[in-house]
């Protein structure tokens, strides 16, 4: 029973984690309109990994880990709200009607050709949130004591296993239901799609950097 409200609370975690609306999910459901609930499905897997990451250095107590992340959390920022900008402006780009077999092997929002292109460049959108750390703190401060906390690596290992669990499942939900409407998506739609996704992760971006401006003026 102990290991299963390990479990349990890991997968809360995860779910916290992936559901709230945010970039990544707009790149995994403008991935799956575009090429099929496969690639984002990998892509959110992308975003699993990374929140894995961060429930492990909070989890297993790995305080150096955070401290350095936290020492170059504005470098990290910077990377990361680049990244978001570049995504955006190349989903705005992007092809009305992309064809998986004619995609090109950019590392854009289109996460490259490949299923790998697609888990890395979401992966790498993940870890370069600093403040993601953060949440997981205060999610393991509060939620850890479901099961009594986790009080060994063995027990932490459960609680991250959860939410890569947790974040998964989201990720597979999201991607299967929106799959359905996949193969009717006509280009017209597609290209609002490509537009309105576009906008918005490069508006994330342009947030985070506008944060950071603010904190040198």
């Amino acid at each position: 029973m102990h290991y299963l409200l390990l479990i349990f609370s890991g997968v809360v975690m995860g779910l916290v984690a992936a559901v709230p609306i945010g970039p990544v999910n707009l790149i995994c459901i403008r991935r799956t309109f575009a090429f099929g609930p496969l690639n984002g499905f990998v892509s959110g897997l992308g975003a699993a990994l990374g929140d894995g990451v961060f429930a492990a250095i909070t989890g297993l107590g790995l305080t150096w880990v955070a401290q350095l992340i936290e020492g170059y959390a504005t470098i990290i920022e910077l990377i990361g709200a680049a990244l978001l900008v570049f995504f955006g402006f190349r989903a705005f780009q992007a092809k009305d009607m992309p064809r998986v077999e004619t995609e090109c092997a950019d590392a854009g929002d289109r996460g490259g050709a490949t299923l790998a292109g697609a888990i890395v460049s979401t992966f790498a959108l993940t870890i370069t949130n600093p403040a993601t750390l953060l949440a997981f703190t205060a999610m393991f401060a509060g939620l850890g004591g479901i099961a009594g906390g986790a009080g060994s690596y063995n027990d932490a290992g459960f609680v991250v296993a959860g939410v890569v669990g947790g974040s998964t499942a989201w990720w597979l939900v999201l991607t299967s239901v929106i799959g359905f409407f996949h193969t009717r998506i006509t280009e017209a739609t597609m290209r609002l799609i490509n537009r309105i996704s576009g906008v918005l992760v490069a508006l994330f971006g342009l947030a985070v950097l506008g944060n950071l401006a603010a904190k040198f003026l």
